[in-house]
């Protein structure tokens, strides 16, 4: 079978043309020379390359030597000097055993000059000279032609690109990609939009473009080819990228009230994608938390260095690193926008920058050594007040961030855009840094007063063997007011109290220090545990009150949330009887001897400001060896579990056998704060108290009839106890207090009477109780009164004295010291 298609035969008004094998024009029609304008005796027999105003498209070279038939636009001369675009299609034919025959076929002319198209030479110059790089390839995707912009942005003249596909004429990436999107329109004949940075072949650096594949079809809507448009969008992307920048900015820059770590926090935003190197150099009193103070306003400096980061992610140290201290020149950029307030740009062939990038140690040394190009350094600003410097470097050449610069050239720096946005971020970051540097000042003020409230030790005292724990919460809470106490009371009896004040920050601390000296003024009135809490509940509302009215006053602030939750504890080691109520505070957790572990069903009263509602007590009594724990809510509450899962651990970790309790303190810690590095979300307040016994050994009463007799038989039986436990030096004193306080008993008040020794731990105490309600008072006598001294002398000659009331009705008691043991110091 012959391998060449029959040609169509030709019509007359066809434009017809032969070429031999030789390449010679051997047949020219009329209807070609309405195309061209060459008469068939100038053509005939010259060669037909000479009519090409440009080189054959590659398909069509590929045609003619395989003998193919192709069909395309060529550009032709007319002979009128003017370049035509005329449609072949081009048809091999045999003229020979050896030789072949080209049949040029042309779509008939409408008559018009074919120099004229097209019909509007405007569009044809829209075309050519439009700024957006513009392409059309045809049904094989193959370049038919290009514009200006995109002949000088392929950095290849027309004529060598001509009939190639886009992946042959910029082999790699993005452009095979874009080949494989080319296709697809073809395929599909839907258009494609695509966004991708990188350096065209005729660019000197990359650029964001915009590629717009779309499908052109023919009225009968068949895809014919596909055009190509990129659109610079270079200016666009940078304003986009600014933005997010700003925007990663607020919302990763002052996530905490921490001032290094948000210094650290600007580093990490800036350095990679704005600069190769940030530094932040705070004021050397603000890296100390103080308030900003300026050592020297003529330009030099000296700061503290609180963060600093390279764009390949090694740690800075040494130097340049975070804690270092530097003192910048005058001329150098940090100087100058610390004396001036205002942004300092400047580039590497500024001679004073020089001089200064010679010798500083600001700058780790593999930064000077790659080449610093631009360096721009911004002031950290709060209310109008300078905190520090933060310093942005860009280095020169391959490898450089680049920053934010559209600017032509591989060595461009930092620009006025530039400069803008690091103003934008740096206002930001002054604002976090000087909220995080005021926070640490009222933290340091509220650690120092809470610490000066709290026990700073515990006292001694026989009736429990306590320890405690108190941990402030983290920065981003704010200091708390989370307290503990151990009373001693009269009788060998302790109170244990643990309290939480509503809020965080001065205003906590300063309530809960009130309500801690009001809690030990009415612990000393020895009052029962529920009648106490109703007491602080009317000082907590008195004390809202008082705020309101000082809200409402010239200087008027908002009134923030006073409450607070409290358990009182009273235990007596002489009847082992243990006395409790609560203010919406969590249960204690009581601990057997055995090491059985459970939480105690007290009634759970209102919190304190409230008003109106009543507490509740509980009583029970305790082996000797028990545990009891009092915490706040911090301990057992988490950010990584619940309260219930945290008394569940509170309650596995104190079961078992008896343990020190300083170790059992740190036991407990561990399980409910494995990460002791990070700080709790809340205040936490621990107190572990085993209770102890004080039994028949050190204790001793009598009942006394309401007779002056049973004053003298009181100081024998005294005398003779005293003698028993060895303190006979204290048994001239205890028989005049005895003496007097009986004396009261029986002349003032009603029977029973009783009289009881205690011998505690460091104490002897002498106690006094009768059925009258009536307290007793301490008055001066006069020169020549009988009676009156009673008291001042049981006051001048013992520790302490009391009186607590009871059921029954009172009891007077007074303390003595113990004398030293040998060889004890006094």
């Amino acid at each position: 079978m012959d391998a060449y298609a029959d040609p169509p035969a030709p019509a007359a008004a066809v434009p017809v043309a032969a070429v031999d094998a030789a390449g010679a024009v051997t047949l020219w029609s009329p209807a070609a020379r309405q195309w061209l304008g060459w008469s068939p005796d100038e053509i005939v027999g010259r060669p037909a390359a000479g009519l090409l105003a440009a080189p054959l498209p590659g398909p069509a070279r590929t045609a003619l030597v395989r003998h193919q038939e192709w069909s395309g636009t060529v550009r032709a001369r007319h002979r009128g000097g003017d370049t035509v675009r005329i449609p072949v299609r081009a048809c091999p034919c045999r003229s020979g055993p050896d030789t072949v025959l080209w049949l040029l076929l042309a779509p008939a002319p409408d008559g018009r000059d074919p120099r004229a198209e097209p019909a509007d030479p405007l569009r044809e110059w829209a075309y050519t000279q439009s700024p957006i790089a513009a392409s059309v390839y045809d049904h094989e995707n193959r370049l038919a032609g290009a514009n200006d912009e995109m002949i000088r942005i392929s950095g290849r003249p027309e004529r060598e690109i001509l009939g190639l596909r886009l992946a042959e004429i910029h082999p790699g990436p993005p452009f095979e990609e874009f080949g494989r999107m080319m296709d697809e329109v073809l395929r599909t004949g839907k258009p494609i939009r695509t966004d991708a940075y990188f350096r065209a072949p005729g660019e000197s650096r990359e650029r964001a473009w915009a590629s717009f594949f779309t499908p052109l079809k023919d009225a009968a809507g068949t895809v014919r080819g596909v055009s190509l448009a990129a659109l610079d969008r270079t200016e666009q992307y940078w304003a986009r990228k600014r933005l997010a920048l700003v925007n990663d900015a607020g919302a990763r820059i002052g996530t905490t009230l921490d001032v290094t770590r948000t210094a650290e926090e600007l580093t990490e935003v800036t350095t990679g994608g704005f600069a190769d190197f940030t530094g932040v150099d705070l004021l050397e009193s603000v890296a100390q938390g103080d308030e900003p103070r300026r050592d020297d306003d003529t330009g030099a400096a000296t700061l503290r260095r609180a963060a600093a980061r390279r764009s390949s992610g090694a740690p800075v140290t040494g130097a340049a690193g975070p804690g270092a201290a530097h003192t910048y020149p005058p001329h150098s950029p940090p100087a100058r926008a610390l004396a001036s307030g205002l942004p300092c740009l400047r580039h590497a062939d500024d001679p004073a920058v020089r001089a200064w990038l010679a010798g500083t140690p600001a700058l780790p040394d593999d930064v000077l050594a790659r080449g610093v190009w631009s360096v721009l350094a911004v002031p950290l600003s709060a209310r109008g007040t300078v905190l520090g410097v933060v310093t942005f470097v860009l280095h020169r050449g391959p490898g450089a961030v680049g920053a934010f610069d559209p600017a032509e050239g591989a060595d461009a720096g930092f620009d006025a855009d530039d400069v803008l946005l690091a103003e934008e971020i740096a206002a930001r970051a002054g604002t976090c840094l000087d909220n995080a540097r005021r926070y640490a000042l009222e933290r340091e003020v509220a650690l120092t007063l809470q610490r000066n409230l709290l026990p700073s030790r515990l006292p001694e005292q026989g009736a429990v063997e306590v320890t405690s724990r108190y941990l402030p919460a983290g920065s981003q809470a704010g200091i708390g007011g989370d307290w503990f106490d151990v009373i001693p009371l009269s009788g060998a009896r302790v109170a244990l109290v643990v309290g939480d004040v509503v809020g965080h920050g001065l205003q906590a601390s300063a309530v809960m220090g009130r309500l801690r000296a009001a809690l030990r003024t009415l612990a000393d009135l020895d009052l029962a545990p529920d009648e106490l809490l109703t007491h602080l509940d009317d000082l907590v509302i008195q004390l809202a009150q008082d705020q309101a009215v000082e809200a409402a006053g010239p200087g008027a602030h908002a009134v923030r949330e006073t409450g607070a939750t409290c358990l009182y504890v009273v235990y007596d080691p002489v009847s082992r009887r243990c006395v409790m109520a609560r203010a919406g505070h969590p249960a204690p957790l009581l601990v057997t001897p055995e090491g059985a572990a459970r939480y105690l069903d007290i009634p759970s009263g209102p919190p304190l400001g409230l008003g109106g509602l009543p507490f509740e007590s509980a009583e029970l009594e305790l082996p000797e060896g028990s545990l009891l724990a009092l915490y706040t809510d911090g301990l057992v509450e988490g950010r990584d579990h619940d309260i219930g899962a945290g008394l569940e651990t509170l309650r596995g970790t104190l079961s078992g056998p008896a343990a020190p309790l300083e170790s059992t303190c740190d036991a407990v810690l561990a399980a409910l704060l494995p990460d002791r590095a990070e700080r709790p979300a809340d205040d936490i307040a621990l107190l572990l108290a085993r209770t102890r016994s004080l039994g028949s050994a050190h204790v001793r009463d009598w009942e006394l009839p309401a007779d002056r007799a049973a004053v003298a038989d009181a100081r024998k039986r005294a005398s003779e106890q005293l003698a028993a436990w060895g303190l006979e030096e204290l048994s001239f004193t205890t028989e005049l207090v005895v003496s007097e306080l009986v004396t009261n008993a029986v002349r003032y008040a009603y029977a029973p009477i009783r009289l009881r020794l205690i011998r505690d731990v460091a104490a002897l105490i002498c106690e006094v109780s009768d059925a009258s309600s009536t307290s007793p008072r301490m008055r001066r006598a006069r020169v020549f009164d009988e009676g009156g001294r009673g008291l001042l002398l049981v006051a001048q000659l013992t520790e302490r004295w009391g009186t607590r009331f009871t059921a029954d009705g009172k009891t007077i008691w007074a303390e003595q010291a113990l004398p030293a043991a040998p060889g004890t110091p006094d």
